[in-house]
């Protein structure tokens, strides 16, 4: 079999075998497809499973150094390499992956999470969903966090009546205080790919979002499937679902967002509570000049 029927094959055990999401499936078997063709430079012969079980550390961290010169990031590298050990499991068997550490995240005072981060974040919990549909409202939220700025309590409230969607959303925050937020396309997207594959009934009083046996999803499930994929990625504590919503405003402010706006958008009460994050913002720019300035 050759590297594209060995890396499909890994996309239909996914699909198949474990139930993973149409984003999953698509992501692993890319993951595959990468490894072996860079295998098949390294080495200098087609990779094929009884090779594989031959993988070397000393291969995978070649691997990886050649992905990382292609810009990955620490979250996207980890996420990388948990796909690459569940191929290497599929093709060559259990135990044929090399013992290697995945990169990990200096720890330190808190930072926004990088855009990278984030999305590599949200794309880990997606795929330890046990269902493509909670996959989906996985997804979902995390992307209203990271991109509207939500609190995962906020997200967790929101009831079906926000049903269709259109350019903005109405949320309820703290005090009962109502605030509109823009939807991005993608966040759109996301919620109504989730509304789609739901399998419970949506009325517009219930919840949007459910959990596995059909009740309200619960912020701790959130708190919970973050906690187990930061664990995965190397990712410090800092990375909390909180976390993405103070990302999001941080961003923001360092692509010029009125502190005024930036208030609305947050449901900040005062503007003493908003400006935190020009403290935030101020170190992470003297973060990034102190590792990219030869004399800093």
């Amino acid at each position: 079999m050759d590297e594209t029927g060995l890396a499909a094959a890994f996309g239909q055990h996914l699909a198949r075998d474990r139930r993973r999401s149409a984003h999953t499936v698509r992501a692993y078997q890319a993951t595959a497809l990468r490894l072996l063709r860079f295998l098949g430079g390294h080495w200098g012969e087609t990779p094929d499973a009884r090779r594989l079980a031959k993988l070397t550390s000393a291969d995978l961290r070649a691997y990886l150094a050649h992905r990382r010169g292609q810009g990955l990031g620490n979250a996207s590298a980890a996420r990388e390499l948990s796909a690459v050990r569940g191929f290497v499991a599929f093709a060559a068997g259990e135990g044929a992956m090399p013992r290697l550490k995945g990169p990990r995240v200096k720890k330190g005072v808190p930072r926004p999470v990088s855009p990278d981060e984030a999305v590599a974040l949200a794309e880990d919990v997606a795929e330890a969903a046990a269902e493509p549909w909670l996959a989906a409202r996985d997804w979902a939220v995390l992307l209203l966090l990271y991109g509207a700025g939500l609190r995962v309590g906020e997200a967790v409230s929101l009831t079906a009546s926000v049903l269709p969607l259109g350019e903005t959303l109405a949320v309820t925050g703290k005090r009962d205080k109502t605030r509109i937020v823009p939807l991005l396309p993608q966040v759109r997207e996301a919620i109504e790919a989730y509304a789609a594959q739901c399998p419970w009934p949506l009325p517009r009083n219930g919840a949007l979002f459910r959990g596995a046996r059909g009740g309200p999803l619960s912020a701790a499930i959130v708190r919970r499937a973050v906690r187990g994929a930061r664990g995965r990625l190397g990712l410090a504590e800092r990375t909390t679902p909180h976390a993405l919503r103070h990302s999001f405003a941080t961003h923001l402010l360092g692509r010029g967002a009125d502190l005024r706006a930036l208030q609305e958008l947050l449901g900040h009460a005062s503007l003493s509570s908003t400006q935190i994050y020009t403290a935030v913002d101020a170190a992470h720019l003297m973060d990034v000049y102190r590792n990219a300035h030869p004399r800093a």
